[in-house]
C-alpha cells in the first residue's frame, strides 16, 4: 500500500478531517491533500508527528505493510490483556475476601501477587490515546487511576486488618 492511501486510511480510521489533522501537524489542510493524492511527501518532523498521531511508528508508515493489519494485531494484543488483567482483579479480590472472612495470613499472599499482576496487565493493556478526543483521554485515565486506587485500598485494609488483630 502506498504512504498516501495509508495516511488517507489512518485518518479516516482516526475520524479525523483534512483540517483536524493539518491543525495537530501544525501544517496546511493543502498539504494533506497533496499527501493523500500522492502529489507530494510529508517531510521528517510531519512523519513524526503523523506517527504520534495515529499510534504507529514510522516504519509502519512508509512500509508497504497494511497499516490495518499491524493495528488489528495491537488491538487483539491490547485485548488479551485486558481479560487476564481482569481475571487478576477478580482473583485478587476473591483472595483478599478470603483473607479477611478466614483470618489465613498466608491468604494475603496471592492478593498481592494477583493485584500486582493486574496493575502490570493493566498497564501493558492500555490503547493507545493519541487518536481519542481529550475528553475520553481523560475520561480512560481517571478510570485506570481509580482502579489501581481502589485496588491498592482494598490491599492496604486487608494487610492491616490481617497483621492488626
Amino acid at each position: 500500500m502506498k504512504l498516501c492511501e495509508k495516511l488517507t486510511q489512518l485518518r479516516k480510521l482516526h475520524g479525523l478531517t483534512q483540517d483536524e489533522l493539518a491543525a495537530k501537524l501544525f501544517v496546511t489542510r493543502t498539504a494533506v491533500s497533496k499527501w493523500e493524492n500522492d502529489k507530494g511527501y510529508p517531510g521528517i518532523d510531519s512523519l513524526k508527528l503523523l506517527s504520534q498521531v495515529y499510534g504507529v511508528s514510522i516504519d509502519e508508515l512508509i512500509s508497504e505493510e497494511d497499516v490495518a493489519s499491524a493495528q488489528s494485531a495491537k488491538k487483539r494484543r491490547t485485548r488479551i490483556f485486558y481479560w487476564c488483567a481482569a481475571g487478576c482483579l477478580a482473583l485478587a479480590a476473591a483472595f483478599a475476601l478470603a483473607t479477611a472472612l478466614s483470618r489465613v495470613p498466608w491468604l494475603t499472599v496471592p492478593s498481592v501477587a494477583f493485584a500486582t499482576a493486574y496493575v502490570v496487565l493493566g498497564l501493558l493493556s492500555k490503547p493507545p490515546l493519541s487518536g481519542l478526543p481529550r475528553a475520553d483521554r481523560v475520561r480512560h485515565i481517571v478510570s485506570r487511576v481509580a482502579a489501581v486506587v481502589i485496588v491498592l485500598a482494598v490491599l492496604v485494609m486487608t494487610l492491616v486488618q490481617q497483621f492488626a488483630g
